[in-house]
């Protein structure tokens, strides 16, 4: 659990709370399984719960009173993203309901693999080629491009706000970047996410 700013989607530059959940439902995390998972270019370490402010908390209300401390003392609505691995493997309407009585906007980013309570404020899905898509709505769609085996044309008949094309990170990443660019403008629906995070050297 940090504070700092999302670094893609439309929400980008927003200061946030991350809240990152073990466990995932497309890969074990653990390199050994790489080669055999559903999600094979995942860049985000999910496994355990001993990295920085983790641990294991035993009720909803717990999660809240660790997220409340990281928010600075101004009159503003709290932004937290929920986030993992799979966050829905472990997010239920009972965190949402505390969150929500204490005064946080919730938003989730997920694989669409499981379907989000209606009451999260914002819906991320990133879809992963291969998998069924069963969250079919929400507020932006955002795809890590270029994905063989995931049709395009058929995510963007799925009811998003935003569809957003984002380059694969890794040793192509200049190349992918020229890519996504070019499916954007070919492709107009489509807007260009970019990591601002790694760009500018904060997490």
């Amino acid at each position: 659990m940090f504070y700092t700013l999302q670094g893609e989607g439309i929400q980008a530059g927003r200061p946030a709370i991350f809240c990152r959940f073990s466990g995932c439902n497309l890969w074990s995390g653990l390199e050994r399984d790489r080669p055999e998972a559903k999600c094979r270019f995942c860049d985000t370490d999910f496994t355990g719960v001993n990295g920085e402010n983790g641990g294991k908390f035993a009720a909803p209300a717990d999660v809240v009173k660790a997220a409340v401390k990281f928010w600075p003392e101004v009159p503003s609505k709290k932004f937290i993203v929920l986030t993992g691995g799979e966050p829905l493997l472990q997010v239920n309407t009972a965190l949402i309901s505390e969150l929500h009585a204490s005064n946080f906007e919730i938003a989730i980013e997920t694989n669409g693999t499981i379907l989000c309570p209606a009451e999260i404020d914002w819906i991320c899905v990133s879809p992963k080629a291969g998998t069924e898509i069963v969250q079919t709505n929400g507020n932006e769609l955002k795809v890590v491009y270029p994905q063989p085996g995931l049709n395009l044309s058929k995510l963007v008949t799925l009811s998003f706000e935003h569809f957003l094309i984002q380059p694969m990170d890794g040793p192509n990443l200049e190349a992918n970047i020229d890519a996504s660019i070019e499916f954007c403008k070919e492709n107009p629906i489509w807007r260009l996410s970019v990591q601002t995070h790694k760009n500018v050297g904060i997490r």
